[in-house]
């Protein structure tokens, strides 16, 4: 890792400040809503079209609107980063928006304010995420580099998601084991006075923007050739019209998709995960963060051996492990066999995500990584906002194991598609520089 560009690695840190803050949000907002301190008068309990609005479907809103807006979003911003060829204009652009949007939260009671804030982090999201993975994309000097920094880079974004919800739980209610939120005091320099752990909770988020941008006004520059190859033909394919069958892209857009639902099934069924493993809400957190513990230990070394022994190897083999490990997870009855299954599925993910990553660099054009690489961003976001949705109309039609079967189903689709249509960028293994 610390022979990796520097750049690189101020981006990787950049990513993991700012997505600190976002997953402290995931935490923070539905026991921000539930605490009374948001007003539901008038919205809870209207009836549309015989479907009853409640607290937790309010509450869902909430959450899903800053993936849809961040996903949809990035197609868009990724063609606009393309032709104005400014990825850092972009990224410090996202991530004000995004600050702003976190500053908002502690002054406002309505809960539709509360959702326009949600939606401009959204907003935010979406212009930070193309022109970012744009720029990792364009730092490697070859193709043979290219592996090895996403695989840096998605490590502290990882890293920083991973650790959030442990560190908003602690900001919230003072520690680990308490369940009610603190007052804090304003320091003395600051006068008297106090306020609650979920303004800290919405200011440590802030803080989290601000020192990304901070990282990225003094140590980011966009390359020279960003502006001066900017595309003019940004269209998205869906078809390879010179070999025939699915774009590369495109169908590594689908299978990510795919795997992200996968990954979020879980998220959805604490309850009764909990009941069927007679567990306890720790032990369900730690299969939770298995996935991504497993992606922080392999996302550099697979990143590296892509660019050594070829990208689609490694992608083959993640899907093709994904199938079981969704698979299982319907089917255990231990804390430990569902913590081992969650395990495998990380790593499943991380010999997915960096290579394929990757292997759509190779295949960008001169000044197309924000229109291509978003393909993939945004398909692992949309999943993400999905999955849960999914499981939990799944658990309601079937049962537990429906909603994991479903994932295994859909693993083996993405596996079928990639195997079939994905061909590798990297042709032969690279040959060791002898050294002197």
């Amino acid at each position: 890792m610390f022979d990796t560009d520097g750049r690189v690695v101020t981006l990787g840190l950049a990513r993991m400040a700012d997505a600190l803050g976002n997953s402290f949000l995931i935490i923070v907002l539905p026991l921000y809503i539930a605490s009374g301190q948001v007003s539901l008068g008038g919205i809870v309990g209207v009836d549309l079209a015989g479907f009853v609005l409640r607290e937790e479907t309010l509450i869902g809103l909430v959450l899903s609107l800053f993936g849809l807006l961040n996903s949809v979003g990035q197609l868009v911003t990724g063609r606009l980063s393309d032709r104005l060829g400014r990825r850092r204009d972009f990224v410090l652009s996202g991530l004000a928006v995004f600050a702003v949007g976190s500053a908002v939260y502690p002054l406002v009671s309505s809960y539709w304010a509360v959702l326009a804030a949600r939606a401009l982090q959204g907003v935010g999201a979406a212009l930070t995420v193309p022109a970012t993975v744009a720029l990792v994309n364009e730092y490697a000097a070859t193709d043979r580099e290219r592996g090895g920094n996403f695989g840096v880079f998605n490590t502290f974004r990882l890293v920083g998601f991973g650790f959030g919800p442990i560190v908003a739980g602690v900001v919230i209610t003072g520690g680990l084991a308490s369940e009610t939120v603190v007052t804090y005091a304003l320091p003395p320099v600051l006068g008297s006075g106090t306020f609650s752990g979920f303004a800290a909770a919405f200011g440590v988020a802030v803080l989290g923007a601000a020192l990304s941008f901070a990282l990225v006004v003094l140590l980011i520059e966009d390359p020279p050739r960003t502006e001066a190859e900017a595309g003019t033909d940004l269209s998205l394919a869906v078809l390879d019209r010179e070999r025939g069958g699915l774009d590369p892209v495109f169908t590594l857009g689908v299978g990510t998709f795919l795997m992200a639902t996968t990954i979020a099934l879980f998220a959805t069924l604490e309850g009764p995960v909990r009941a069927r493993l007679d567990e306890s809400t720790f032990a369900f957190s730690v299969q939770f963060a298995a996935v991504v513990i497993a992606n922080v230990l392999l996302q550099v070394p697979v990143g590296r051996a892509s660019d050594r022994y070829g990208r689609r190897p490694f992608i083959v083999a993640g899907f093709a492990i994904l199938v079981p490990a969704v698979f299982a997870q319907g089917v255990v009855t231990t804390p430990l066999a569902m913590l081992v299954a969650r395990f495998v599925q990380g790593v499943a993910v991380a010999l997915v995500f960096a290579p394929s990553l990757a292997l759509a660099g190779d295949l960008a054009g001169a000044g197309e990584s924000g229109t291509t690489l978003s393909v993939l961003t945004m398909a692992f976001g949309l999943g993400v906002a999905v999955g849960p949705l999914a499981s939990g109309i799944l658990f309601n039609l079937g049962g537990f194991e429906t909603p994991f079967f479903a994932g295994a189903a859909l693993a083996v689709v993405a596996l079928a598609l990639v195997y079939s249509q994905v061909e590798d960028t990297l042709d032969a293994p690279a040959t060791p520089v002898p050294q002197d």
